[in-house]
């Protein structure tokens, strides 16, 4: 199974990575394409507790802000720091070293309810 084949996605633009109940939550090349220049991203910080739907994260380029919201409820593990200091890994790798944050989900009841999609599905969201 390819690497991006391993990832799911939320109609927001968001990809996430499960790791048992660990995810790893970036934006999706399809909205890095779509925000531009990537200047700006503000992620969280270990230890915050999210929300499912909330916004947790900001992705500032040269044409608009995009918001990154908790896919699930849980606790932020760490923050790729890495894109803070280099706003450009969002465009060169959005998914890859461009991710924004790893979190542990709250709940197996959580992972189940999150609705995530699957990469065929994304793309035909994408084109719609």
């Amino acid at each position: 199974m390819s690497e991006q084949a391993a990832l799911k996605y939320t109609p927001e633009h968001e990809w996430v990575r499960i790791d048992g109940d660990q995810l790893t939550v970036g934006i999706t090349a399809y909205a890095a394409d779509k925000l531009g220049e990537v200047v700006f991203v503000d992620v969280p910080e270990a230890g915050t507790e999210v929300e499912k739907g909330r916004v947790v994260a900001e992705v500032e380029s040269t044409k608009s802000v995009g918001e990154v919201y908790a896919p699930v409820d849980g606790t932020i593990i760490e923050a790729n720091t890495a894109v803070a200091d280099s706003p450009e890994l969002i465009n060169e790798a959005p998914e890859g070293d461009g991710w924004l944050f790893t979190m542990r989900v709250a709940s197996p009841e959580a992972l189940e309810a999150a609705g995530f999609i699957d990469a065929e599905a994304y793309a035909a969201l994408t084109q719609a």
